[in-house]
């Protein structure tokens, strides 16, 4: 009886070498992408940004009414500023190459002045018998809450410390934006307070009225506030 072993075909080596081999390859790219991807959000090199180019969609809602309130109030004046932010924040015992942030924002918004009518009382409006004579006593005109507009407000430039840029790379911040726009409005504010909003929303408001009136029929109006 012969030896049936020798004639059976030997079994081919299993093909591990090849897939041994492109692991480093497959890591050297992975390495490779998460370099692009850390050089393109700390240090922001031009051209690297259009290498993973971005496309935007919006999945928003539609907007929800929450409210109406009626406008019991004229609106005599509006001022347009422009303010530049510079905002700092600093850690303690850390330099700012470490920790810390530096902002710097250029704001432009808009304050009005109006006359609110809502709160008259009755005896705010006297008319003589002959419906000639008018006189109106109104509150003095007040300020509006500051509008920031955002399609001419921006970021000039934005310097932040290590820590920060690794804290910005796996979440927002939306704290620090929040805070630039909350200083723009202040200050906003405060140059509207030194203007002359109030005195010509006043004027303004004493030019509708008597315009209004005379067309009415009366002859002497007289508009005073306090």
């Amino acid at each position: 009886m012969g030896d049936d072993t020798e004639n059976r075909p030997s079994p081919e080596p299993r093909r591990t070498g090849r897939a041994v081999r492109g692991w480093p390859l497959a890591a050297a790219l992975l390495a490779l992408i998460l370099v692009l991807v850390l050089l393109g959000r700390f240090f922001d090199p031009p051209g690297l940004g259009d290498l993973f180019g971005t496309e935007t969609k919006d999945r928003s809602g539609p907007a929800v009414l929450k409210s109406i309130q009626d406008m019991n109030r004229h609106e005599g004046a509006a001022g347009a500023y422009q303010v530049v932010v510079d905002l700092e924040k600093d850690a303690r015992f850390l330099p700012d190459a470490i920790r810390g942030t530096r902002t710097l924002y250029v704001a432009s918004g808009s304050v009005s002045a109006y006359v609110d009518f809502s709160g008259l009382a009755r005896d705010a409006v006297t008319v003589d018998e002959k419906r000639t004579t008018a006189t109106l006593r109104l509150p003095h005109a007040r300020l509006a809450q500051p509008f920031l507009d955002p399609e001419r407000s921006y970021t000039v430039s934005k310097q932040r410390g290590l820590l920060d840029r690794l804290g910005d790379l796996f979440s927002d911040n939306p704290a620090s934006e929040r805070a630039v726009n909350v200083l723009a409005a202040e200050r906003i504010g405060d140059a509207a307070k030194e203007s002359d909003l109030t005195t010509r929303a006043e004027r303004n408001t004493t030019a509708m009225l008597q315009g209004l009136l005379r067309a009415l029929g009366f002859e002497r109006i007289t508009v005073t506030y306090g």
